[in-house]
């Protein structure tokens, strides 16, 4: 899985838009390897004097990105002229690093204190590091780093206990224009609002102190109006929620004419959006009120919405083994996110907007085309598509009946008892599908490797090397991916396999016709690595590719016979 990780950073200047372009600019503009970040937000506050940009990419360019972005704001912006409405102690005020897929929270926090480093190191920046990246447990909280904000920074840096983690022992002019930057890591924070059917701001301030973590001040007597309670220390009493981590309030929107529940989930691992719509849910119904739907501010990562709607589905004892699509409108129908506005899942997930269509269109062209498009594009005198996508996609075809089956046994009636044994089935079988579609494309990408390098010069011996080493190389791929394709579409006997033997009986047929395609796309493929290995000089290679390749074919062979023994007692018994 690809590493991806979300950056927000927070600067100091909300109105004029020619400091706010050149800062986000400076963070689009920048490369490092061949990637660029994505930005996906740029929302400039006018009574903040605030900026906030979102962006993301892999670990290496973000970094790059985060660092430019805050070079620029240290340029056009001097903190001694600067006034808004939010704390803030620099001209990039916080600089927080958040794990999209592929990375930990722990990787990205050492990511950050190196950024901090980095920022002070080649700028001149103080920095102080929060949440996940602190150095000082009281430092996780960002308000404790930017205590006293810009106006008490001079004072901070003079005392060993409050100076920046990375930062100078005297004030200096770099700092009195810069200020300092808090760096941290932290989870991905959701902001949600939760529309109740009242118009009662008391209302729903009484449901979100009864689920956010901090809670209610205690009363005497428990009720809402009792006199206050203190401990022996004089300090006030709380009474604790039930949502860990979660922060929230009550307000009225006059846009919608409703009231609403105004969350923050900090950490949607220990507090998933679900668990948290389902509580709110909960609360509200003990005080006679109805959650009419959520509101989903800003963006979220898919896994946000595919453990959302498989969570729905199992509680309606359906498969989970169904399209992505289709479980993320289930998690949307769930939850009712579209209840005040259409919800655009292209528009919300951040996966979804980081995704280029012309690369995703080339990188998919065959997948993406109809069944009847293929077939032309196969029978065309182009020379791919051939048999090794055709291969790749009998293999997919074989896995998508196998699933079917095990969809239609885990709906159907009497069995209900049996629907987590038949997901599991169809959540395995989906996978094996989403693999052997990609190899459809990627098995074309692979020969079109081979054709490019006999487009490369050999008019000397260097260029010729060269070429040689190149066309090594690529028929060695060329060999890998139909090699890939058998071991992937071998994974799709054992699901329908498992179809025949326990699956709904009236489509047995259809377990078997997925074996025998699976099968098929098995045999077809090992041709390919066959033709394939032939041409590699590395002959130990290519002994290796083949001999595994044999293998395979054996076992599936076993396997097929197996199956459709199964499925003919089945015929016959019918």
């Amino acid at each position: 899985m690809k590493k991806i990780i979300e950056c927000v950073p927070n600067y100091s200047e909300g109105r004029n838009k020619q400091v706010i372009n050149a800062i986000v600019e400076a963070i689009s503009a920048t490369e490092k390897d061949g990637e660029k970040v994505s930005v996906l937000d740029v929302d400039p506050g006018e009574a903040t004097n605030r900026t906030v940009v979102t962006f993301v990419g892999t670990p290496e360019v973000v970094l790059e990105a985060a660092f430019q972005g805050a070079r620029k704001a240290q340029e056009l912006i001097d903190m001694r002229l600067h006034h808004g409405a939010h704390p803030r102690s620099g001209a990039t005020d916080v600089l927080p690093l958040i794990p999209v897929s592929g990375i930990t929270l722990e990787e990205c926090a050492e990511l950050a204190r190196g950024l901090a480093r980095r920022l002070y190191e080649e700028l001149g920046i103080p920095c102080y590091c929060y949440e996940a990246a602190a150095f000082k447990p009281e430092r996780k909280n960002l308000a404790v780093c930017r205590a006293g904000e810009y106006e008490a920074l001079q004072e901070k840096i003079a005392d060993p206990a409050r100076k920046p983690d990375f930062g100078p022992e005297t004030w200096n002019e770099t700092v009195a224009r810069a200020g300092a930057t808090n760096v941290g890591a932290r989870g991905f924070l959701i902001a949600v609002n939760y529309n109740l059917n009242t118009t009662s701001t008391r209302r729903a301030m009484a449901v979100a102190f009864d689920v956010r973590e901090k809670g209610r001040k205690a009363r005497e007597g428990g009720s809402l109006t009792g006199k206050l309670l203190k401990d022996a220390n004089g300090e006030q009493i709380w009474i604790p929620g039930t949502l860990k981590g979660c922060k929230a309030i009550g307000w009225y929107i006059d846009e919608y004419g409703i009231a609403q529940v105004s969350m923050n989930i900090t950490d949607i691992r220990e507090v998933p959006l679900h668990v948290a719509y389902e509580e709110v849910c909960r609360a509200a119904a003990a005080r006679g009120l109805k959650v009419t739907g959520a509101e989903i501010v800003g963006l979220v990562p898919k896994s946000v919405l595919i453990d959302a709607g498989k969570y729905y589905l199992a509680k309606q004892q359906r498969s989970l083994g169904i399209r992505e699509e289709e479980i993320i409108n289930i998690a949307v129908k769930s939850m009712s996110l579209d209840d005040l506005k259409p919800f655009n899942p292209k528009e919300k997930v951040i996966e979804y907007l980081m995704e280029d269509e012309k690369e995703l269109a080339l990188r998919h062209r065959l997948i993406r085309m109809t069944a009847e498009g293929f077939a032309r594009e196969t029978a065309s005198e182009s020379a791919a598509p051939g048999g090794g996508s055709i291969s790749a996609y009998m293999g997919a075809l074989g896995a998508a009946l196998g699933t079917m089956v095990a969809n239609l046994s885990a709906h159907k009636r009497g069995w209900d008892d049996r629907w987590k044994e038949f997901s599991d089935v169809a959540e395995e079988g989906q996978k094996v599908m989403d693999e052997l579609l990609s190899l459809v494309d990627e098995d074309t990408a692979a020969f079109n490797r081979i054709m490019d390098v006999f487009a490369m010069p050999k008019g000397n011996e260097a260029e010729k090397a060269a070429r040689a080493a190149a066309m090594e190389e690529a028929t060695l791929y060329a060999t890998q991916v139909p090699l890939r394709t058998m071991e992937t579409a071998l994974k799709a006997l054992p699901v329908c396999r498992a179809m025949a033997l326990k699956g709904n009986p009236a489509s047995a047929s259809d377990a078997g016709v997925g074996a025998l395609a699976a099968v098929a796309g098995i045999r077809g493929a090992e041709l390919n690595v066959r033709i394939n290995a032939a041409g590699l000089k590395d002959r130990e290679a290519a002994g290796q590719l083949t001999a595994r390749a044999a293998e395979i074919v054996r076992t599936a062979l076993a396997e097929e016979t197996e199956i459709l023994k199964l499925v003919n007692q089945h015929i016959d018994h019918e």
